[in-house]
């Protein structure tokens, strides 16, 4: 398993080592401006030059000059999605990827277990996903963003692992969707649409609270963002985590009793019984004479 882990990490540092140094460069500028949006005296002017609809779907820019609000608008509010979407195409393609390959029954004709093979995968995707969410939490520590935002690293920490808990899900997601649909890329496109969709569907509920009773028990519901260094939610990072792993377990348990695709992608299939007559030649026994 291990070594399944550390191949797995082998073929994703492109996208680790990329985005990694994305992040970082993203979160260093915007912790150098963190001192000058602070200390500005007309924010009220700047308030009123956004519609009120903008302002309450990024709650965080009514307190930007806040820690929390700042960290929230420029960083998590949105990192959700956009590494969210890395962490989906990770997971629809870390099984599906080599079967439309056909690599994957050849790498099973070795000895090396499904049970082996799924989790080592799973394993390096969740190391990948930590690499890059460090990547940007050690931007907001460096000096001297830590002087000027006059956080603690452990502080810093928190919404990280709030994030890491939604790339979690969101990934394992994609993962069961890619055994469960024709292709990757197709698991891939409904995972991506329903985190885009959480996302959009959350803003929108903070200006329309009748929207409030859809978003109720989806994940970005529970997701605190930038706030959570006042005090991480630890019930519901709990649940998170716990249902990624629910999702990851009800894709091992599926990849075990499914048959390996050989190649290609394929099609939804409708396999319905024949109880008529056969009519084919080839289905007529043949008899000697």
């Amino acid at each position: 398993m291990i070594t399944e882990t550390l191949m797995a990490l082998r073929r994703m540092r492109t996208r680790v080592v990329g985005w990694s140094i994305g992040l970082l460069a993203y979160v260093l500028l915007m912790a150098a401006m963190y001192e000058n949006v602070a200390g500005m005296e007309n924010l009220s002017d700047l308030y009123a030059a956004f519609p009120d609809e903008m302002l309450h779907f990024f709650k965080g820019l009514l307190e930007l000059s806040t820690p929390q609000g700042y960290l929230d608008t420029y960083y998590y509010n949105y990192a959700t999605v956009i590494v969210g979407l890395m962490a989906v195409g990770l997971g629809a393609g870390l099984v599906a990827g080599d079967e439309e390959r056909g690599l994957m029954d050849v790498l099973l004709s070795h000895p090396v277990s499904r049970t082996a093979l799924l989790w080592g995968r799973v394993l390096g995707m969740f190391a990948a996903l930590l690499i890059v969410v460090l990547a940007g939490w050690l931007g907001w520590i460096l000096p001297p963003a830590s002087t000027s935002i006059g956080l603690s690293p452990m502080e810093m920490l928190l919404p990280s692992l709030a994030l890491f808990a939604q790339l979690l899900l969101f990934g394992s997601l994609a993962l069961l969707l890619s055994l469960l649909m024709p292709s990757g890329s197709s698991a891939g496109m409904t995972a991506g649409m329903l985190l885009v969709a959480n996302y959009l569907l959350s803003g929108l509920a903070n200006i329309n609270p009748d929207l409030e009773r859809f978003v109720r028990y989806t994940p970005l519901h529970f997701y605190q963002g930038g706030y959570a260094i006042q005090g991480l939610d630890w019930a519901a990072l709990a649940g998170i985590s716990g249902t990624a792993l629910l999702l990851t377990t009800c894709a091992w348990l599926l990849f075990l009793r499914r048959d390996i695709r050989v190649g290609g992608e394929h099609s939804w299939e409708l396999r319905l019984r024949r109880t008529g007559p056969r009519e084919h030649s080839s289905d007529v026994p043949l008899h000697a004479d």
